[in-house]
């Protein structure tokens, strides 16, 4: 099958620099590249472990976080009343 394709010239330079290392024409390149895409797109999704935030507990906080501008006083060292 013959087509006209509009590449990204971000695309276009990696293209050109895998052709090189792997001294492939341009065709074969591009034809792989989608082969590769087509089989991971057409795949089931890749389940990822869960990402979790490790806790510690802090304690009661000596200041009252709901007071901004006092909180922020206190962090750099000022005398808010």
């Amino acid at each position: 099958m013959r087509t006209t394709l509009t590449i990204d010239d971000d695309v276009a330079v990696q293209l050109e620099r895998l052709r090189r290392k792997n001294d492939v024409g341009l065709k074969e390149l591009i034809n792989d590249a989608l082969r590769r895409g087509l089989r991971d797109m057409s795949g089931p999704p890749k389940k990822r472990k869960p990402f979790r935030t490790k806790t510690f507990n802090m304690g009661r906080p000596f200041i009252n976080i709901d007071n901004v501008a006092e909180a922020l006083a206190y962090a750099e060292d000022e005398d808010f009343k």
